[in-house]
């Protein structure tokens, strides 16, 4: 890519990019919750904004309303856990119906298999971990979200592994509030995995779009 491309053609892309930056490094900052807050939501509404500007395929304006909706959640989950952990609910059940729109003609055996294991893994490791009922229900839907993704027509190596690292951040946060693991080791891992896994799934959905136009 020549140099300034990123700047001249993907502005959204490189917002977000600082945004979320400025959010890890600052978190930890004694800066009032807000501007962090703010921060936080509009690293992953960039990604929205990007999705929108990249293309008006259906696709596009649907992986758009996953992170918004995602964004939403970001804000949410500072303010009150459950109804932020809700709105992340939602933009699994969108992001599935998604994936399911756009799913693999002839996925692999071991493809299939792939995913039967995210359904189920995902929910029953996160019972193992806390013992809660709503975290279980969360976790059936992201890892219904992470199966289709890796299921989709889309690539795997962008959208489904995009996927992959959010399931391994939302691990990271069952394991903290199960006590399995310290949050000073947690806190440094969850936010680069969840950001770059949305990153991966919105860049990897609109460049898929764009090609079909293309094509």
């Amino acid at each position: 890519m020549p140099r300034g491309a990123l700047v001249d053609h993907r502005p959204w892309l490189l917002a977000g990019i600082v945004l979320a930056i400025a959010f890890w490094v600052l978190s930890d900052a004694r800066i009032g919750g807000l501007y962090i807050i703010a921060l936080k939501g509009a690293s992953v509404a960039a990604l929205a904004a990007y999705a929108l500007a990249r293309s008006r395929a259906t696709a596009a304006r649907a992986i758009a309303a996953v992170m918004g909706i995602g964004a939403a959640g970001d804000i949410g989950m500072e303010l009150d856990t459950i109804a932020g952990g809700g709105l992340f609910l939602l933009s699994h059940l969108v992001a599935i119906a998604l994936y399911l729109k756009n799913r693999r003609p002839r996925p692999a055996r071991t493809q299939v298999a792939a995913g039967i294991a995210l359904v189920v893994g995902v929910p029953f490791g996160a019972w193992l971990i806390t013992r809660d009922p709503l975290a279980v229900i969360y976790a059936l839907a992201l890892g219904s979200m992470a199966a289709t993704a890796w299921l989709s027509r889309f690539s795997r190596y962008h959208v489904g592994a995009g996927a992959l690292l959010f399931v391994a951040s939302d691990l990271l946060i069952f394991a903290r509030l199960g006590g399995v693991l310290d949050q000073g080791l947690t806190e440094w891992f969850v936010w680069p995995l969840y950001y770059a896994g949305q990153f991966m799934i919105c860049t990897g959905v609109i460049r898929a779009v764009r090609r079909d136009h293309a094509a």
